[in-house]
């Protein structure tokens, strides 16, 4: 809540500096006015703008990773289970899920890439095809090909190699 009130007193400021250059003075003054009413029933609008010590360190995303990092966990078997359709080192623990799709342009040259990848780097990558296994998609909230899905992260859209590599280095 209160990043949302010191969200909403910052676009409060930019949208009054932004609006008050276009406005006539008197204008300008019932805007003034309006604004002081709100600060004066809202004092903490201002409390948080002249103190943002409580916002110090704070983690905007941190119940959505939290979220998504409890989904992947419950996700997890479906997604490295061993003995799926896929590709790389043989009796490794897959460590990668990967989606695609038959109609998508980038697919096959990510696929070309994740599998250089995963011989280099002795990994076993699972192969999901996103309009054949929508519950999970849908559970996962993927809505692009390519998709990869790690223990820890899932990365939307096509991932140069270089990139990705960074992501799958142990």
């Amino acid at each position: 809540m209160r990043n949302l009130t010191l969200l909403a007193a910052l676009l409060l400021g930019a949208a009054t500096s932004v609006v008050a250059q276009d406005l006539p003075q008197q204008s300008r003054t019932a805007l003034g006015e309006a604004i002081r009413a709100v600060l004066i029933d809202t004092p903490t609008l201002l409390a948080l703008v002249m103190d943002p010590a409580p916002l110090t360190g704070a983690d905007l995303y941190g119940d959505e990773a939290a979220r998504d990092l409890d989904l992947l966990a419950q996700a997890a078997p479906r997604l490295f289970a061993p003995g799926l359709p896929g590709f790389g080192a043989e009796g490794a623990t897959p460590s990668i899920a990967f989606f695609t799709q038959t109609d998508c342009p980038d697919c096959a040259t990510a696929e070309a890439e994740l599998r250089d990848l995963a011989a280099r780097l002795g990994l076993r990558v699972n192969v999901f095809d996103l309009t054949g296994n929508a519950p999970l998609v849908t559970t996962l909230g993927l809505d692009i090909a390519p998709s990869y899905v790690l223990p820890d992260m899932m990365l939307r859209g096509a991932m140069p190699a270089i990139v990705l590599e960074k992501y799958l280095r142990p």
